[in-house]
């Protein structure tokens, strides 16, 4: 797929290339971006040039990984943050996120968030989008809660973080959710 790119009312979300390198380098030094996403620690030069120029485009290019920067508009574009979506099974995709310390607070991953779940429950053919943090991530927990997700529980070893099985928050944003339609008929269970 060739990569798209998308508008809020206060963002850009468009993919990140070579020029973003060094932005998103130094973005990932935070030590709160370290230690709740899945990035390399320490996060060097080199992690984040394979990230601007293979990961990011390889994911585009084979469906795989959709991932956005979410710029400021205007001159310059500052760098608020990344959100990225991988395609997990047939029409569900996991969604995964931070925002560059001195952007956070504003809203602007919430207000991506529901405009990339918009554009993958349209374009993408995703009827479920799912969200994990590990247990303790309030940030991205408010993030989540705040771009219509809905908390399902807890997974007990539901994830790797640096080598550490870690419980995990699961949460889901359906297309109906954000009054859409799915592209497969949906079943809930009664009762």
């Amino acid at each position: 797929m060739e990569p798209v790119i998308l508008t809020t009312d206060r963002l850009v979300l468009r993919t990140v290339g070579p020029e973003d390198t060094a932005a998103v380098h130094a973005a990932a030094q935070d030590s709160e971006i370290q230690r709740w996403t899945l990035v390399p620690s320490p996060y060097l030069p080199e992690h984040a040039r394979a990230f601007t120029e293979q990961m990011v485009p390889d994911g585009w290019a084979n469906g795989s990984m959709f991932t956005f920067g979410l710029f400021l508009p205007g001159p310059g574009g500052e760098l608020a943050g990344m959100l990225g979506l991988t395609m997990r099974s047939l029409g569900s995709a996991e969604i995964g996120y931070w925002g560059a310390r001195e952007h956070r607070g504003n809203g602007y991953v919430s207000e991506a968030a529901r405009a990339v779940a918009r554009w993958a429950f349209t374009e993408v053919a995703v009827d479920r989008l799912e969200w994990r943090a590990e247990v303790g991530n309030a940030a991205s927990r408010a993030v989540a809660e705040r771009a219509g997700f809905t908390v399902e529980g807890v997974l007990r070893s539901g994830l790797n973080n640096k080598g550490v099985r870690r419980d995990c928050w699961v949460g889901s944003l359906l297309p109906s959710d954000l009054g859409l339609p799915s592209t497969a008929p949906y079943l809930p269970a009664r009762g």
